[in-house]
């Protein structure tokens, strides 16, 4: 479209250039005849063109600079004469040719009374012929007509020469806008192709690893194969959730159940009419279905730790707020205990954290402290802030950790001792709660242990700025309007 407007402009230029030229021509033809008074003859015209154009037309000689002075038209009319695209013709009232120079003739037309233009529009062989009516400058009678034809054959070879210039470039053009589309168009469905095969083959295995590749590009398609990708891992985590849960619940449940299965048998066969029997069966079942009670919501809570940055993505807690307040609350319940508390911490302290993540994972670890304290019945529980990071520590005196059971102790259901544990009505649970919940806050945990001298767990978190804080209340104060 842009090559055929610049086409169309520069042709329109020609055209009037050319269409000048042919003006001018006949007004210099026109200034010298309207002289005669009489009808145009060949035997008025001739003799009222200069000498030298005279000379021109009979094949005489080259015109001499003494000659150039003679006319004030001479030089134009000559010009006009020898430019081999201009054809002059001069007809007398009746339509007879007087003079010509000789090369491709116009018709006569006969009504002519201004100035007229016929043209020839045929593509590269662009034409036009101008016709104008000679009146007598004395009785301003028609003595003639005068007809000049231009065949722009110079301008009708560059306007060829520009048009298959213009072609080949358009030509050129449209290739690379092809082989640009193309990249274009398959950066855009390879991706997608790509997202189609992983979506089959998640289709037919949801366990299935395949992963869209990195497409190496920041659009957004980049952020939708991301955000696919992350959506798979999302899925199939909580599928495993649930295979890990229903695992854990068919195979920890089957203990108590099998406890209270028998407690019923042997109520059913003698608990009757023994009252021992009885009473010994009711307290066991009702302890084992207060541990599986226990047993159900801590393994609640570990899949609920697992979805943390859906649920609490913008929570912030005051550490040294809650650090205080569990530490107080533990110590009414445990008043044979001594919970020292040693808080080094500001009280403008936050972390990005749920606070009742934050209540929970002291809780456990304080819990795990008293229960598996020995003869000096002290837990300290310590925090400061160290390179930028808040560290809480929960130091107990008891029983300790061997090296080899300290990888174990944040595995499911792991127990240092099951038979005392289970005295202590610990499910294994505990410290799966605490790491879980830990790391979905971007935290650390760790523990140092010597057995028979105690453990000192001890757990770190980034420290918000006021900056960061004020950014996370925004967007908590957003979603919430949200919903």
């Amino acid at each position: 479209m842009f090559s055929v407007i610049i086409y169309s402009l520069v042709s329109q230029q020609f055209f009037n250039q050319e269409r000048q030229v042919t003006v001018n021509v006949i007004e210099n033809f026109e200034r010298r005849l309207t002289d005669i008074n009489k009808e145009l003859q060949i035997s008025n015209v001739v003799p009222a063109l200069s000498p030298n154009t005279r000379r021109i037309l009979n094949g005489g000689p080259t015109i001499s600079s003494d000659s150039e002075s003679e006319n004030l038209f001479d030089d134009d009319i000559l010009q006009n004469l020898t430019n081999q695209d201009i054809s002059v013709v001069v007809f007398n009232r009746e339509g007879e040719a007087v003079f010509t120079n000789g090369r491709n003739l116009a018709p006569f037309i006969s009504d002519v009374t201004h100035l007229e233009q016929k043209n020839n529009n045929e593509v590269g062989k662009q034409s036009l012929t101008l016709y104008k009516p000679i009146r007598s400058s004395v009785s301003h009678k028609i003595t003639g007509y005068i007809a000049v034809t231009d065949d722009m054959s110079s301008a009708n070879r560059m306007l060829n020469n520009l048009r298959a210039w213009m072609i080949g470039v358009s030509v050129i053009a449209i290739c690379i806008f092809i082989l640009i589309s193309y990249f274009i168009i398959k950066g855009i469905v390879w991706p997608l192709n790509e997202m189609s095969k992983v979506a089959r083959e998640i289709d037919k295995d949801p366990n299935s690893e395949v992963r869209i590749p990195d497409l190496q590009r920041r659009d957004e398609l980049g952020e939708l194969a991301k955000s696919f990708d992350q959506m798979l891992d999302r899925v199939q985590g909580y599928i495993q959730q649930q295979k890990q849960f229903v695992g854990d619940v068919s195979h920890e449940l089957r203990t108590p159940v099998a406890v209270i299965e028998g407690h019923l048998s042997l109520l059913e066969r003698w608990g009757k009419d023994d009252p021992q029997i009885l009473e010994e069966s009711i307290k066991a079942s009702l302890q084992e279905a207060d541990r599986m009670k226990h047993l159900i919501q801590e393994m609640l809570d570990l899949t609920r730790a697992e979805q943390i940055d859906i649920q609490y993505p913008n929570e912030v807690t005051n550490v040294s707020e809650v650090l205080t307040r569990v530490v107080s609350d533990l110590q009414l319940v445990h008043q044979d205990f001594t919970l020292q508390l040693n808080n080094d911490l500001s009280e403008d302290t936050m972390i990005q954290m749920y606070h009742s993540h934050f209540e929970q994972l002291l809780i456990i670890l304080i819990d795990n402290a008293i229960k598996y304290s020995t003869d000096r019945k002290e837990v300290i529980v310590s925090s400061s802030v160290e390179d930028g990071e808040a560290v809480v520590s929960v130091q107990d005196f008891g029983e300790g950790i061997s090296e080899g059971e300290k990888s174990k102790i944040f595995n499911r259901f792991y127990r240092v001792d099951k038979a005392r544990t289970r005295e202590k009505g610990g499910n294994g649970l505990g410290l799966s709660i605490a790491q879980k919940l830990t790391q979905s806050y971007h935290g650390k945990i760790s523990v140092d242990s010597v057995l028979g001298s105690g453990s000192n767990f001890v757990l770190r978190f980034p420290v918000l700025t006021k900056k960061e804080v004020k950014q996370l209340n925004k967007k908590k104060e957003k979603a919430q309007r949200g919903k």
